[in-house]
């Protein structure tokens, strides 16, 4: 009877020893297992999102494909847009420096006006009197960063040519170049200034009326 209960109790503690190893594995099993586990959810998540943005994506959602798309799109239009400009701005044929006058001559005889303008053309802003180029050439003056487009509608100056001076700027002309203002009238600039010297001249295109072409020459030369 004795050695019956010994027994009894030995395969108590047997089984229970038995079943504490059963758990122990099962949970060290289970723990080796989690890192493989962990592996393979972070490999199907790459997956997914490789699946989901083949080119990419930028922070704000757009693929790179597309913004390379767009960022080329824009370099061709500025190209182009230089191209347009490059057309526009007229090619200078001649260049130089002079000193320059001032005049209006509109045939009403103010102020030593010698009549009406040789051109053919009546007295305006932007007409400007040469002595020797060809009437109606184009001709850009520019002074201290100012500058104005205009064409030679006149012969001028006359004696003064002789001196250096050889070209004559209509009134505002010559004062929107002297200071950016306006004169005091047609025939008065409103400034004690009578000559604009090292004036900045370019010859875009030339005319086809009388005259000669190339650097300005005195009058009657």
């Amino acid at each position: 009877m004795q050695q019956r209960a010994i027994n009894v109790v030995l395969t108590g503690v047997t089984g229970t020893a038995l079943a504490g190893m059963l758990v122990a594995g099962v949970a060290a099993a289970s723990d080796d297992s989690a890192p493989e586990k962990q592996f393979l959810s972070q490999q199907a998540v790459a997956s997914q999102e490789h699946k989901t943005s083949p080119h990419g994506t930028l922070k704000n959602g757009e693929s790179a494909a597309k913004a390379g798309s767009k960022a080329g799109e824009k370099s061709e239009k500025a190209g182009k847009s230089d191209v347009k400009r490059a057309k526009k701005d007229p090619k200078v044929l001649l260049s130089g420096k002079t000193t320059a006058s001032y005049f209006w001559d509109d045939g009403s005889g103010v102020n030593g006006d010698t009549g009406a303008p040789a051109g053919g053309k009546p007295m305006q802003k932007g007409l400007f009197a040469s002595p020797s180029w060809p009437m109606h050439t184009k001709v850009k003056v520019s002074y201290h960063g100012r500058t104005v487009t205009g064409f030679i509608g006149d012969r001028g100056p006359g004696e003064p040519s002789h001196r250096g001076v050889m070209l004559d700027l209509d009134t505002y002309t010559f004062r929107y170049l002297l200071d950016g203002g306006k004169p005091k009238s047609k025939y008065n600039a409103g400034t004690g200034e009578g000559h604009l010297k090292n004036v900045k001249w370019e010859v875009l295109s030339w005319g086809h009326g009388a005259g000669k072409k190339g650097k300005p020459r005195p009058f009657g030369s």
